[in-house]
């Protein structure tokens, strides 16, 4: 079960996570989530996520889902095969996955009718507003431009993050919401927090570390002594 504040780890498809490292960087997220205490969930890639789901006891989401229906989608990757292999839920609508509203809308609907969970990915206040008003469980704010450059969104761009918790709040206050891009140390972790999210979204910073479990270790105290402090 998911709960908060949360830290949820997208393995992309980086060489750090095929095979048995992303078995690694799954268990190590599982020790850490037991060590401390804080809900952590990850993203491995697809064809890993049947592996990872029996290596692990924390959450899995699915990287991506596609709106087609059971059928003659060849390449497709459905929400009946996500969940056949036993996934808490999906992200929806990646930065380098963008995917039309009218989609995004038929996904939520269908992972919602699979009792899955939708993490949807934003960039903008205003996609914020779009998304939260689909109701998904929870929206993640990104702005492309910092994915990956080590330089963080709830720092450099905190604006951006507070104006998405307050549309959020206005609109649909049953969505939780996070927030990435730049996530790479336990300070962003709790300056993220701090600004009303429930926790973050990150990827290459924990995938690549040199020592991804005490990265891991020193961001799950950080959300946690921040969370306590609201």
């Amino acid at each position: 079960m998911l709960g908060f504040p949360l830290i949820v780890l997208n393995f992309k498809v980086y060489l750090e996570a095929i095979g048995e490292n992303g078995i690694r960087l799954a268990r190590y997220a599982e020790e850490v989530s037991k060590e401390h205490g804080v809900s952590i969930a990850v993203a491995p890639p697809v064809t890993m996520l049947s592996k990872v789901i029996h290596a692990v006891g924390i959450p899995v989401f699915s990287q991506h889902v596609d709106p087609s229906p059971p059928g003659s989608w060849t390449g497709s990757v459905i929400v009946e095969m996500i969940k056949e292999c036993g996934v808490a839920g999906s992200l929806v609508n990646h930065s380098e996955k963008r995917m039309l509203l009218a989609d995004i809308s038929t996904i939520i609907k269908r992972l919602r009718e699979s009792n899955l969970i939708t993490l949807l990915c934003t960039d903008t206040i205003e996609t914020t507003k779009a998304g939260a008003a689909l109701s998904p469980d929870i929206i993640a704010i990104e702005p492309p431009e910092l994915i990956g450059t080590g330089i963080s969104v709830s720092k450099a761009k905190p604006e951006i993050v507070a104006g998405a918790v307050d549309v959020v709040r206005k609109i649909n206050p049953s969505v939780h919401i996070l927030c990435g891009a730049g996530i790479s140390t336990g300070e962003d972790v709790a300056k993220a927090i701090e600004l009303g999210t429930e926790g973050v979204l990150l990827a290459s910073a924990y995938v690549k570390a040199k020592d991804p479990r005490r990265l891991l270790s020193d961001m799950a105290q950080a959300a946690l002594k921040a969370w306590e402090a609201r």
